[in-house]
């Protein structure tokens, strides 16, 4: 029988600590707190951690989980994207390691009240924030055949983008489409299941990336992340499917390479955005050993970087 903790399991937990390198006297941000889990690492090193979550319950599980760590632990409510404004104003000025591991958290999943999991049927939801505006039913039931594809395609890789779009506006003038098992059934039914993967799995990841704006807040947190960290801090971020590893990559490499060339050049000019050093030239991935007791983790990715020093 598996034995994961409760909440959630937190992913690649030991290469989190080994990479970031916990001890007494450092400061780390955590910006998805969600079970507490590598806050909890970060804080049995001796170290000092300011947290953030969006979510509500994430944020009070969390915070009871680690009273027994009340003198070094802060916890915020906000999205990552925000940190700059929203951590600034505790006085903290830079960190030692930061950290983002932007995978949805297991009792997100497993709460059918949430709408993250088309595994069991709930309301369409898939916000983050329960308190934010938008949901996957707004999406799906208001926005036409060609915004749906966009989001399909873009966001999701799926390959019958269009087919399913046009499904879900032939169902939805019969009512609003309103449960997870609802629009899963009208996905199936527009592209028929091939292999394990179930048809609306890439269509349930698109629309939480898009309620969600995900993309674009982990632009924003990369490109902020760099200022807060000091001289020798790392930065680590946990992804776990291929349009988020590939930002992470892209901005990481950009960061760290210390020259920049264009065909248009006659020479490479020295890199103005060069302030990392990359400390994971291939990425970290689960051992088969992790997988077993959380197959979660099967797809998480781990990518670390080092501030240079001023």
């Amino acid at each position: 029988m598996r034995n994961l903790p409760f909440y959630h399991a937190p992913v690649l937990l030991a290469e989190v600590v080994a990479m970031l390198e916990p001890a007494p006297g450092k400061l780390f941000f955590d910006g998805t707190l969600g079970g507490g889990g590598h806050t909890e690492a970060l804080l049995q090193h001796g170290s000092r951690v300011v947290a953030m979550d969006q979510d509500l319950n994430a944020l009070k599980h969390a915070s009871e989980r680690l009273k027994p760590f009340a003198a070094q632990f802060c916890a915020l409510r906000g999205n990552f994207r925000n940190f700059p404004q929203i951590v600034e104003e505790t006085g903290v000025s830079g960190f030692d390691g930061m950290l983002v591991d932007i995978g949805v958290s297991s009792h997100q999943l497993d709460d059918a009240a949430r709408g993250f999991s088309f595994m069991r049927d709930g309301p369409l939801d898939l916000r983050m924030d329960t308190e934010s505006s938008r949901t996957a039913a707004d999406i799906v039931n208001t926005e036409d055949e060609a915004e749906l594809v966009r989001i399909f395609f873009e966001y999701g890789e799926e390959n019958n983008a269009r087919r399913i779009a046009r499904a879900i506006l032939k169902a939805r003038t019969s009512g609003p489409i309103r449960t997870t098992l609802q629009l899963a059934d009208i996905v199936a039914s527009a592209s028929p299941k091939r292999g394990k993967r179930h048809p609306a799995t890439l269509v349930f990841q698109a629309l939480r990336i898009a309620v969600n704006d995900e993309l674009a807040a982990l632009h924003d947190f990369l490109a902020a992340a760099p200022r807060w960290l000091k001289p020798g801090g790392r930065l680590a971020v946990i992804s776990f499917h291929s349009l988020e590893d590939r930002i992470v990559k892209q901005t990481l490499q950009h960061l760290s390479a210390p020259f920049i060339d264009r065909p248009e050049w006659p020479e490479a000019r020295k890199n103005p955005d060069c302030v990392l050093k990359l400390i994971t030239r291939k990425p970290i991935q689960a051992t088969p050993q992790e997988i077993e007791l959380n197959p979660r983790a099967r797809s998480a990715v781990l990518r670390v970087a080092e501030r240079l020093p001023a």
